[in-house]
């Protein structure tokens, strides 16, 4: 079901949320956070996408706050459009998109305190372009943890170094939730036999990857080795993360991406091996950081001390892998 309100007030819609949950029953009950996503007028529909599927996972209150930006004479004009979105058009969520006009669009902690859930933990979300300071932006204010986008930034990786340097507790990004399956991949692969010492490390993905040098980081930190981190120029439009090299006695293991989601695991004296190594989708980065609601200590250790401690990237260089994550 949707609801339309326009140009309406923050009282108005939760009064219609009051009158859905006294009609339909307790729709509005039973949710464990409240997700507030800030977005551009136009790009609400992916992240409420994600958002309605992770909230199977995990039922919540989402509130949308869209507003313009593209300089057109409907920024001058205060208004506030409202829709309320139940049932199978919020999947076992509660959607309510805020799209806010002129002045009104400058009270962005105003227009979602009075719709936030009663003790319950607010979570924030920019899947577009991110606050100059995360954690002092108005939604930052009011959330327990704020999630960022580094890889749709318009420089990912400069947006990893200002991130770095404006951390604080409760900040996560998707660029580090996006090396969950190549974390746990590499963790697999060293705690089996022989049990020898890793002596170099080298991590090399394309130019306009963050979560290379988060991984190149978090390897460093772990292993206590330095590790070489260098920038691929695909041949075939491939971008994200190619593969990661892990030098010890006994030979080198390689886990190199070969295509979009399947990546080939090469150790000494082992037969070679495919595994499925996705790209994540928005939803699943989405679920795995609605997972815990407290501060990510790790990847506040890898911001702060790892990417500090990581060498520049070493020389562009050209491959032919076709590989597709971030």
């Amino acid at each position: 079901m949707i609801v339309d309100l326009p140009n309406t007030t923050t009282s108005n819609i939760s009064k219609a949320l009051v009158k859905i949950r006294e009609e339909g029953g307790a729709v509005a009950l039973g949710r464990v956070l409240t997700l507030v996503i800030s977005t551009q007028l136009g790009h609400e529909e992916e992240a409420i996408e994600a958002a309605n599927d992770a909230s199977r996972e995990h039922p919540m209150r989402v509130i949308v706050i869209s507003t313009i930006t593209d300089g057109t004479a409907a920024e001058d004009e205060a208004r506030l459009d409202a829709q309320i979105r139940v049932g199978g058009d919020a999947g076992a969520s509660e959607v309510i998109v805020l799209k806010a006009y002129g002045d009104t669009a400058s009270d962005e902690e105003g227009l979602v305190t009075g719709l936030l859930l009663s003790d319950a933990p607010v979570v924030a979300w920019w899947p577009g372009d991110a606050p100059e300071v995360v954690s002092q932006s108005p939604l930052g204010r009011i959330a327990q943890r704020r999630i960022t986008d580094a890889a749709v930034q318009a420089d990912p990786r400069g947006f990893l170094q200002h991130l770095s340097s404006t951390y604080a507790p409760g900040d996560t990004d998707f660029a580090w939730t996006r090396l969950t399956l190549w974390r746990a991949q590499l963790a697999a692969v060293l705690d089996q036999p022989p049990y020898e010492e890793i002596t170099a490390i080298e991590v090399h993905g394309s130019s306009d990857s963050p979560s290379t040098p988060l991984l190149a980081a978090w390897l460093q930190m772990q292993l206590e080795v330095p590790a070489k981190h260098e920038l691929v120029t695909p041949a075939h439009g491939s971008s994200g993360i190619q593969g990661v090299k892990l030098h010890r006695s006994a030979g080198v293991i390689e886990l190199e991406r070969t295509s979009g989601s399947i990546a080939t695991l090469t150790q000494p004296n082992q037969p070679t091996h495919d595994i499925s190594l996705p790209r994540r989708s928005l939803r699943d980065c989405l679920a795995e950081e609605l997972r815990r609601l407290d501060p990510d200590d790790l990847f506040g250790d890898v911001i702060q001390r790892g990417l500090l401690q990581l060498d520049a990237p070493s020389k562009i260089r050209s491959t032919a892998s076709a590989g597709s994550t971030k």
